[in-house]
């Protein structure tokens, strides 16, 4: 099995990467085959609303001059997405909301792609905001039809410079746990897959 993890903060080396790549842990050690997407301060544009992926049906956004269509089929690819997230007055990253608008949008163009896969949103905050940006990343996954696993407490770790959400150490657990829940989960549900509803 495998899974994407998908940094949406342009910050290299900071809290949303070590978030995720704590949640990568357990998946790795399971022996899942691992990828952290940097996505953050890269080149990706907003949902044109223009429709083509309902006419074309062929698995790619008609904008190709970014990175969507790259990180759009390692997604379809992926048993698990896990996207992270800063916090930025109390939402997503640009990238991240880009991100969400065309995939959402594409998978459900072309046969609800996502259906069945599992998902999971991780979101690094200084001091509030987090559970909206939270709702933000979850509400792709529902519409979609993935299913979302528990945790400890909900995805998020508390830090502002680079490094300090290693100190959250209830954070740092969720973590560990919510990939601790993509295995269980994904082992549970690959034998069902065929069957998963998708209309």
């Amino acid at each position: 099995m495998n899974v994407i993890a998908i940094n949406g903060s342009p910050r290299k080396g900071g809290n949303t990467e070590i978030m995720l790549k704590k949640v990568l842990e357990p998946l790795e050690a399971a022996g899942w085959d691992t990828e952290f997407y940097q996505l953050g301060g890269k080149k990706i544009r907003g949902c044109m609303a223009c429709m083509k992926c309902w006419e074309n049906k062929d698995n790619k956004c008609v904008v190709d001059n970014d990175k969507f269509n790259e990180v759009y089929e390692k997604m379809v690819a992926a048993d698990a997405i896990v996207i992270g997230s800063p916090t930025y007055f109390a939402d997503v990253s640009a990238e991240i909301k880009a991100l969400i608008d065309r995939s959402g949008f594409l998978a459900l163009a072309n046969d609800r792609q996502f259906a069945g896969k599992i998902g999971g949103a991780v979101v690094a905050v200084r001091r509030g905001g987090a559970t909206h940006v939270f709702d933000t990343i979850n509400h792709l996954f529902q519409i979609n039809g993935m299913i979302i696993p528990g945790a400890t407490y909900w995805n998020m770790g508390y830090g502002l410079n680079k490094g300090e959400v290693a100190d959250d150490a209830e954070g740092m657990a969720n973590m560990v746990n919510l990939g601790q829940s993509i295995n269980w989960l994904g082992k549970a549900i690959a034998p069902h897959m065929d069957s998963f509803p998708k209309a």
